[in-house]
């Protein structure tokens, strides 16, 4: 139990299960922050999700682990009630829950957010469509492919893309960089309050580093070092987490040796290259799904999209920082890989690990492997989804209604 905290409408709930961290979670989190000046996260247990949703993917230390990296949450609350109560949010000086334009229900098919509701403390955001755990989880049991993203592959088409995304068309039905997308990328980019601009977005085409969201004067000024990290990120799960947390101490650490800011870039590849490594269906998530998970995390000063396989010294050099370290963790390198990728920035001392940590054994064929090895509980997940859809679509209905009387 808590210190009982002053109750104010400036404090925000938010509450969820948050199995996976994508960029759906992430996008309720901030507009949950955008609505005040704090923001405390429920993040409900193993044993009730099982009971009132299903079986999770993650456990609740790596989903705990999970929120509490998003740069919007103030504190991560393990084991709140999967149904909201009020005495709980009173305990953290909540004065309102936020949850998105969909209806939740408990095991016995009634809305989780009751209670709130009629006490008038409950607000409403924007669910973000196309993205939840039960898609992720279907992507993993169809193997399906038909969400990865076309490579760009030329600086001018890049530029072009970008322009015309600005101004509401389209080049091509298969392009992903839309207005909507720039959108994205320019709110997940936010600083810590969800509002002001902070973290840059960049595009590599070969030999060109194009901007995509332009960041903060105040970071581009504090920030002219970085440490350099990249890979597929995708699932962006614990080892991923852990791992840029670890970096982050590194770059502090750094900071205070040589008494200038220290921050990280992430490169991220592009779905060709990942699945050219990992094969099958990966990546799981789209390089725009990933690249939002990854800028959402408060370790994070700035993403590269499309990031070479090998960061050389000529790539390192287009970078608008000075690249003081390139960092890789625990995780072995694909049995495809014919040459070591770092083989360069070792010649030239930049090259730096990081240890061994307590999610080094989880990667994205590890999670995958939990969803197939109980394929038949999480078919049954996603069937009780389908029913439990139906029911809180009906729900939100009368809940339409009530509203217009």
């Amino acid at each position: 139990m808590v210190a009982a905290r002053e109750i104010c409408k400036d404090r925000i709930w938010i509450d969820g299960c948050f199995d996976f961290a994508h960029h759906g979670h992430a996008g309720a989190m901030l507009q949950a922050r955008q609505l005040g000046k704090s923001l405390y996260v429920g993040v409900h247990s193993d044993e009730e999700i099982l009971e009132n949703k299903g079986p999770v993917v993650m456990t609740l230390s790596e989903r705990v682990l999970a929120v509490t990296a998003c740069k919007w949450a103030t504190e991560a609350v393990p084991n709140a009630p999967y149904v909201t109560d009020p005495a709980v949010m009173d305990d953290y000086g909540c004065f309102f829950v936020v949850h998105g334009d969909d209806i939740t229900t408990d095991a016995n098919g009634e809305d989780c957010y009751r209670v709130v509701k009629e006490a008038g403390r409950f607000l409403i955001v924007k669910r973000t469509p196309n993205i939840s755990t039960t898609d992720l989880v279907g992507r993993m049991l169809l193997c399906a492919k038909n969400h990865h993203l076309k490579t760009i592959a030329s600086s001018s088409e890049i530029a072009g893309v970008v322009d015309s995304a600005r101004l509401g068309k389209r080049v091509d039905e298969r392009q992903w960089i839309t207005n909507e997308s720039l959108e994205k990328f320019s709110a997940y980019a936010t600083a810590e309050d969800g509002k002001n601009k902070w973290a840059g977005v960049y595009m590599w085409t070969p030999d060109t580093l194009t901007t995509i969201t332009e960041p903060s004067a105040e970071l581009m000024s504090r920030r002219t070092k970085m440490i350099y990290v990249d890979g597929g990120y995708d699932l962006f799960f614990a080892g991923h987490i852990e791992f840029l947390k670890l970096v982050s101490e590194r770059a502090e650490r750094l900071s205070q040796e040589t008494g200038a800011e220290v921050g990280i870039v992430v490169g991220i590849h592009d779905d060709a290259t990942v699945n050219a490594f990992k094969g099958l269906n990966y990546p799981i998530m789209n390089i725009f799904e990933r690249a939002l998970c990854v800028l959402q995390c408060k370790y994070v000063s700035h993403v590269i999209l499309q990031a070479p396989y090998s960061p050389t010294r000529r790539f390192l050099e287009k970078l608008p920082w000075e690249i003081v370290a390139v960092m890789h963790g625990p995780t072995a390198f694909s049995n495809k890989v014919e040459s070591d990728p770092y083989s360069e920035v070792k010649k030239i001392g930049l090259y730096g690990s990081i240890p061994d940590h307590q999610y080094k054994d989880i990667s994205t064929e590890t999670i995958v492997e939990r969803v197939t090895r109980n394929r038949g509980v999480y078919e049954e997940r996603q069937k009780r989804k389908g029913w439990k859809a139906d029911a809180e679509k009906e729900l939100k209905r009368k809940d339409e209604q009530m509203q217009k009387q």
